[in-house]
């Protein structure tokens, strides 16, 4: 069967499969940015207008309203919090975690499910070393203080500005007393 160079041309420009790979559990990146912690506590909250409005005064897009909180616990002092998100590559969703510790510094970022067939070097961890101590305040700008990687563009901005969305939902839950 011959294929017009019509349909022949549309095959080549379709974007190619997914190449989804499942990494770990937002559980398992928990346990692993927080090593030290005997529990984790799931905590649902909900941004206020005035938070939302506070965190887009950031630049940053709240998302959502809706956050799942994982706080990290050994015995009764609180370690910090774990928040899963997805952010999207070029085509697929990436699901990523952030650790933050109690004093609002991120203690780590695991890529916990990426779907694309390129940019996957996200998850280097040279890379997503880069967030690490970064705080409310820190740029978090790609290009700047996160470097970029070449043919990984969208995934790095992408990550990158979820990495600040969730240090910003963080901070409005510490301010408003849900961390403590």
């Amino acid at each position: 069967m011959r294929l017009s160079l019509a349909a022949t041309a549309a095959l080549a420009l379709a974007p190619s499969g997914a190449f989804a790979v499942d990494y770990m559990t937002a559980e398992a990146a928990a346990k692993l940015m927080f090593a030290e912690a005997d529990r984790f506590e799931i905590r649902d909250w909900q941004l206020d207008a005035a938070q939302a409005q506070a965190i887009a005064a950031l630049g940053v897009k709240p998302r959502s309203a809706q956050w799942k909180l994982r706080l990290a616990y050994k015995g009764r002092e609180l370690l910090g919090v774990v928040v899963a998100d997805e952010v999207l590559g070029k085509f697929e969703l990436i699901s990523y975690a952030v650790g933050i510790g109690t004093d609002g510094r991120v203690r780590g970022v695991e890529i916990l499910s990426y779907r694309e067939s390129h940019g996957h070097e996200v998850r280097t961890p040279a890379w997503r070393k880069q967030f690490l101590g970064k705080a409310q305040g820190a740029p978090l700008k790609l290009g700047e203080d996160i470097a970029n990687i070449s043919g990984a563009t969208l995934s790095c901005g992408h990550v990158t500005e979820g990495v600040k969305r969730i240090v910003a939902v963080v901070e409005q839950a510490r301010r408003s007393g849900v961390l403590g």
